[in-house]
């Protein structure tokens, strides 16, 4: 027997409402998760509506008391249908409660109210309403009546506010003659839109050979009905965009919704500028800087169908349209992709879940791919097409490594190398404009020796040990804080010398963009600077103001973090200088050199975009590294063999499927117990091919007294850690004192836990 859990209102706030009910043996093969199906109600039994959230095969309660679905309605809202369904997949993928997964992909209202705007019309015919009027105008207490109908009589309606605000006719009288049904109150829903008229062109941008190849070759399998995947490799400046919009126009002319995600909130301004000018009003926004009423009116304008493309991060993924037909994801190597909280979704993943379901097809674009996607474009899961020029036809920058372990020995202790420093005054004498980048993503503590440039690494894993307290590099030493490995659990007391040299010379890294602000204005007091990152990006307009001042010349250099370097096109830029390209190298991740790579082709990619070749400088402690000289050399190709051997000789994704389970209490040796007990239980089962790691303290082993441990399994056939991830939830369910565990599920880690 079947029984479905049911939600009634999934508008409201508490999602976790469900109601119970039996599936008539006749309906078993038709219900799924996502039906909209009437069910008896309350006491009288009153017929009402509801989706089916979940199907289990055991009661909640006594079977006498629970009753039968009446019906499975063919009217669904599609649109809420498909999320529900695409709630229960991230539920079964990644390990969440069925609530949080609601809660994810459903617009919930949460108390926004709406905004309306009011007209005033007549009901009655003109013949009686001017007799009305001849009969008020006569007595002074029905004045205000007489000067409404006077002013109704001369127009078709009124707006509300101007008969109270402008012929003083008060709020009561208005009441009392749509009560007599002589004139109707007409509600008209105002929906917020945060997008600005940035005006149409006219003129729509011709795409070059290479560009309309590609454009022609997704849109004919689009109109074949193929709705697969496709990445779109294409170099920095190479166009990606005009070709996303072309394929747009392509699915909008067929009828169909869009919707672009992008990884930054950063990049929303550039990006919707754009859009609107090629597409109009029909183009909005979805992101985290918008009010709730501000992002719940904008699903329900997709709902209506008064927007065709959404805009915006992950959450925009989940916008209620009824007749999508494109997911496209620019960026789409950018860990910001992929959820760091319950449940822990990739949005790529996601996305091609949501396309299967309503016949859509899923574009991918970056210059520098995620090593998994172009593993899978490769062995034919998502179809490859190749930008191999830039769209201007101008050349790729010119790239130069700066070795800062020289710049030391020849006593230079800046921040900045001397080639670089001559490069900013050369562009500032030629009012050009400068980016300066500072990687601190990668940012972990890591501690490296200044004088040779060697990490401290773990002895069992190619990554860097992390220094586990965030103090004084000093006290560390003094205090005997360890290093520690956050993937085996190595650890060792913090040296005090190199380990590779003897050097005293340890340093942990930790420079800021308000360190390279300060320095640049007093070096460059004729500079005009601006800062972008999270301190200076807190207000809702932060990031257009200051882009907008950057694009407009209002200034001569801009320093930031990575959300400086990610698709933002500037054609004065003409000088790149990247600070710190170690910041990342040796984060304890098996992705750090992914990420390097990434970042550093990315903001070698903003300079000479215009018409006037750009140079980069790479400051770095390790030259030799092969992340560091591929982006130099802005080879993906080379950078991708090189990273792939050794991922499958680590047997790391995407050769290998890992996941993280992330186990925490408030006991440590109680959690230690209970993680050391799951992790023995998965040993015994002796499944082929199955590599279990730890358990070990997580990368952050304390948060909030709560204590973290966390074990590692890999396995080349991911649905062998689904079936491992359900046999570990059915087996803490089981056991009594197991109840209070809190357990996380990560598939396929882009950081350490």
């Amino acid at each position: 027997m079947l029984f479905a859990n049911i939600i009634v209102d999934i508008s409201h706030e508490k999602l976790d409402k469900t109601f119970q009910y039996i599936v008539p043996e006749r309906m078993e093969k038709e219900v799924k998760v996502g039906c909209f199906v009437d069910i008896p109600f309350g006491k009288g039994d009153r017929c009402i509506s509801g989706y089916v959230i979940e199907l289990v095969d055991t009661p909640c309660m006594d079977m006498a008391r629970l009753k039968e679905i009446r019906s499975i309605r063919k009217d669904a809202v599609i649109a809420e249908s498909q999320l529900i369904e695409l709630a229960w997949f991230i539920k079964e993928r990644y390990g969440s409660t069925m609530n949080r997964a609601l809660k994810t992909v459903l617009p919930v209202k949460q108390s926004v109210k709406n905004r309306e705007k009011k007209f005033l019309r007549l009901r009655v015919p003109r013949e009686e309403a001017f007799s009305l009027y001849e009969e008020y105008r006569k007595k002074k207490n029905l004045t205000a009546r007489a000067t409404l109908l006077r002013e109704l009589l001369n127009s078709e309606e009124i707006e509300y506010q101007v008969a109270v605000e402008k012929l003083a006719v008060s709020a009561s009288v208005i009441k009392g003659l749509e009560k007599s049904r002589v004139i109707e109150v007409i509600r008209t829903t105002l929906y917020r839109n945060p997008v600005g008229d940035y005006g149409v062109e006219e003129e729509q941008l011709i795409l070059n050979e290479e560009q309309k190849a590609v454009a022609d070759s997704i849109k004919s399998e689009i109109g074949r009905g193929n709705h697969g995947s496709h990445l779109i490799f294409g170099v920095t400046g190479s166009g990606k965009t005009q070709v996303y919009m072309d394929i747009i126009s392509y699915v909008i002319s067929m009828n169909r919704e869009v919707i672009v995600l992008i990884p930054e909130i950063s990049l929303t301004y550039q990006t919707i500028k754009r859009f609107y000018r090629r597409f109009g009003s029909i183009v909005s926004i979805i992101n985290s800087k918008l009010s709730k009423g501000e992002k719940y009116d904008q699903f329900e304008r997709a709902k209506k169908g008064d927007i065709k493309i959404m805009i915006g991060p992950r959450s925009a993924l989940f916008t209620p349209f009824h007749h999508l037909g494109l997911i496209l994801i620019d960026e789409e190597h950018e860990s910001a992709y992929k959820s760091d909280s319950v449940p822990k979704y990739h949005a790529r993943e996601v996305a091609i879940e949501r396309a299967r379901q309503c016949g859509a097809t899923v574009v991918l674009g970056s210059a520098t791919p995620s090593v998994t996607t172009y593993y899978q474009a490769l062995n034919g899961h998502y179809h490859l097409h190749i930008l191999k020029n830039r769209a201007n036809r101008m050349t790729l920058p010119k790239v130069d490594i700066v070795d800062m372990r020289t710049e030391l020995e020849n006593g230079n202790r800046e921040m900045f190398s001397e080639s670089l420093k001559e490069l900013i005054s050369d562009r500032l004498s030629k009012k050009q404009q400068t980016m300066l980048f500072i990687n601190r993503r990668g940012y972990s503590s890591f501690v490296s020796c200044r004088k040779c440039g060697n990490p401290i690494k773990c002895p069992h894993c190619d990554v860097s040990l992390t220094l586990h307290k965030n103090i004084h590099l000093e006290e560390s030493m003094a205090r005997g804080d360890r290093l520690v490995c956050h993937y085996c659990g190595y650890s060792m007391q913090m040296p005090k010398g190199c380990p590779s040299c003897g050097s005293k010379y340890i340093g942990r890294f930790g420079i800021g963009t308000e360190q390279i602000e300060e320095k640049i204005k007093e070096m460059y007091p004729q500079a005009k600077v601006l800062r972008m990152d999270m301190d200076t990006t807190r207000g809702k307009d932060d990031y257009e103001h200051i882009l907008t001042a950057f694009a407009g010349g209002e200034a001569d250099i801009l320093v930031g973090t990575q959300m400086i370097v990610k698709g933002h096109d500037f054609g004065n830029v003409t000088l790149v200088g990247i600070i710190a390209a170690d910041l990342s190298v040796f984060a304890p991740d098996y992705t750090a050199a992914e990420r390097t790579f990434q970042l550093l082709t990315q903001a070698a990619g903003r300079a000479g975009r215009g018409n006037i070749e750009g140079n980069v400088i790479i400051q770095t402690y390790h030259p030799e590294e092969m992340c560091i000289q591929t982006a130099a050399r802005q080879n993906y190709e080379e950078f991708y063999e090189n990273e792939i051997a050794y991922r499958k000789l680590m047997t790391y994704p995407p050769v290998y499927d890992m996941m993280a389970v992330l186990i925490t209490h408030e006991n440590e040796e109680f959690v230690y117990r209970a993680v050391s007990d799951v992790a023995q239980r998965i040993e015994k089962s002796k499944i082929a091919g199955l590599t279990v790691i730890g358990p070990a303290k997580a990368a952050v082993s304390k948060i909030n007294d709560i204590y973290r441990y966390v074990i590692y399994l890999k396995h080349e056939n991911g649905d062998t850690l689904i079936k491992i991830k359900n046999a570990i939830i059915r087996y803490i369910d089981r056991v009594e004192e197991y109840k209070n565990l809190t357990i996380q599920f990560d598939f396929n880690p882009i950081s350490a836990l």
